[in-house]
């Protein structure tokens, strides 16, 4: 098999991998390297002059020695297989960056024989390519759980970023679905990375020319869909994650179906999409609006509603603390308005030293006042003409989403207080059309 074909199958084998995104990192090669990392983005984003910047996303092998039950790559799937060399795959590499096709690699891996063979031979792709070619390009590996610490710790120190699949959002789904898999074999690299990351931000203070380890941080994956737990559980693993191991990003990946078995659902289940949307929009307010996840869903409201971001659904539920006026909140408080994010609440603080704002002032910096305007004032008034009522403010808040779920007959009657709590989804999902 020659490389292109081994590569035809190995990137589309990739293509369930969901953690592929921007690299966080600035770093020019040195001289008669090749190749640099750039913070603003690597993957799906666009440089000044219009090219789209990607990485190269590809396994070294989608030969494994697991059944898990969700995996296009499962051990009993008949399906083809394909392994590169370390070479061959950091020759590809270098070769699609020469022709502008590529800025980084994304690299991945089935356990071929065991995690430690693994974890060698993706170490020895990075090795050519970092101290061979000289290769200072964005790199993400991801972590073979259940590989020796001393090789997850090389690894480290070649890529930019690493990260470590959670899989599934709870140990019983895993039991059931990967049985071969444990949770403590997913959390104890992931632990690992997150102490050498602290380790080495301390020598790096210490040491100006001390090797980097990790220097964009570690991610995660999940599945969501596959599996029985509700967006509450997801979302408290969520934060859990987040405290305990610093990741830099959670990502939500919506199931699709692959396999046909009995543990999960039929084969023309759709990807549930607009539930992976609302959950990055509450991983969203976790990460920088300041929220809790106890404040965006309880054991008595456990799922997002389908027609209303998670934002405005706690806004609408809290108007007890609106409105608020602009011109004297404080910024955790601005950053709870719907329509307000993190860049226009830092203009309002900065433009409000200098005069009193309005409505107008408002949408110039950034505001959607589409959504706002139901829970602001400006110099001590709301927006004129504006008449403010939960029923109002609610079937104007909803999203685009939501919309294409309701009839326009459904929409008008639509009413806050004669319908079920906006906080339950499964409540909200008994207004939709059958």
């Amino acid at each position: 098999m020659t490389p292109m074909e081994k590569l035809e199958i190995l990137t589309d084998a990739a293509k369930y991998d969901a953690a592929c995104t921007s690299s966080g990192i600035d770093r020019k090669s040195g001289p008669g390297g090749i190749g640099n990392s750039t913070a603003c983005g690597i993957c799906h984003s666009f440089a000044a002059d219009g090219r789209c910047i990607s990485l190269l996303k590809v396994l070294f092998s989608n030969a494994c020695i697991y059944d898990c039950e969700y995996c296009l790559n499962r051990r009993s799937n008949q399906t083809r297989r394909a392994s590169f060399t370390p070479r061959e795959l950091a020759e590809l590499t270098i070769g699609f960056y020469r022709r502008n096709y590529i800025e980084g690699l994304f690299l991945s891996s089935g356990v071929i024989k065991n995690p430690d063979y693994t974890c060698e031979q993706l170490i020895e792709t990075l090795r050519i390519l970092r101290e061979e070619y000289r290769f200072g390009g964005y790199i993400h590996a991801k972590a073979i759980p259940g590989a020796d610490p001393l090789l997850l710790s090389r690894l480290g120190t070649l890529a930019d970023r690493m990260s470590v699949n959670i899989e599934l959002p709870s140990e019983a789904s895993l039991h059931r679905l990967a049985p071969e898999k444990s949770r403590d074999s997913i959390l104890r690299p992931m632990g690992l990375i997150s102490g050498k990351i602290r380790e080495n931000s301390t020598e790096l203070v210490r040491y100006r020319h001390a090797p980097r380890f990790s220097p964009a941080g570690q991610s995660t994956q999940m599945i969501i869909g596959a599996t029985p737990e509700t967006d509450w559980q997801i979302l408290r693993l969520t934060e859990s994650l987040y405290q305990k191991y610093s990741l830099k990003r959670v990502f939500f990946s919506a199931y699709v179906p692959v396999n046909s078995t009995a543990l999960l659902p039929p084969s023309n289940t759709k990807p549930p999409l607009l539930r992976e949307h609302r959950l990055y929009q509450a991983d969203w307010l976790l990460r920088f609006y300041g929220f809790s996840a106890r404040e965006l869903l309880d054991e008595e409201h456990p799922d997002f509603n389908p027609l209303i971001d998670p934002k405005c659904n706690w806004a609408i539920h809290h108007m007890e603390q609106f409105p608020v006026e602009i011109n004297r909140a404080e910024y955790e408080m601005l950053l709870r308005v719907p329509g307000i994010g993190v860049k226009s609440a830092r203009a309002i603080l900065t433009a409000r030293r200098s005069t009193a704002l309005d409505f107008g002032d408002l949408k110039k910096l950034g505001v959607v006042l589409k959504r706002a305007q139901y829970f602001i004032t400006c110099r001590g008034k709301a927006l004129r003409g504006l008449y403010v009522t939960p029923d109002t403010a609610l079937r104007n808040l909803i999203t685009e989403q939501g919309r294409a779920l309701l009839p326009g007959e459904q929409m008008e009657q639509l009413s806050f207080f004669d319908t079920p709590s906006l906080l339950d989804a499964k409540k909200a999902a008994t207004l939709l059309p059958a």
